[in-house]
């Protein structure tokens, strides 16, 4: 599995900071080799967002689903994959970002080294 990014890093809010080393990686409950850890909630933002690390194992995938109500963005961090969003394909490597407006259809296959991606959610999804 690859490096996973942010491991020394912070999320600081007005109340708090906490390293990120410190939160937990949760199992997804739907999906098998995913796991999510929670880096911001709605409570963090007033209700407004919420962002999340999701790790997906090498050769794992998150199932077609959609976020009814949310909007999703995605920013790769660390190793690589691919991304449907409706019928378009998009390639997942480091630095790249995907918009999945709310109630669309994606999924996301991570590739022979794993993914980690930044998912951000408005309004939050926690």
């Amino acid at each position: 599995m690859n490096n996973i990014p942010f491991q020394n890093a912070c999320v600081a809010a007005t109340d708090a900071t906490r390293p990120i080393c410190e939160l937990e990686w949760n199992a997804h409950p739907a999906f098998e080799g995913v796991h999510i850890k929670d880096l911001i909630t709605g409570a963090d933002t007033g209700g407004r967002l919420s962002c999340h690390l999701v790790r997906v194992a090498p050769g794992c995938c998150l199932k077609e689903h959609d976020h009814p109500t949310q909007t999703e963005l995605h920013q790769v961090a660390a190793g690589q994959g691919t991304c449907m969003i409706q019928e378009k394909k998009v390639a997942y490597h480091p630095g790249e970002m995907a918009i999945i407006p709310q109630g669309e259809r994606h999924s996301v296959m991570a590739g022979e080294h794993g993914l980690t991606l930044v998912a951000t959610f408005s309004p939050p999804l926690k």
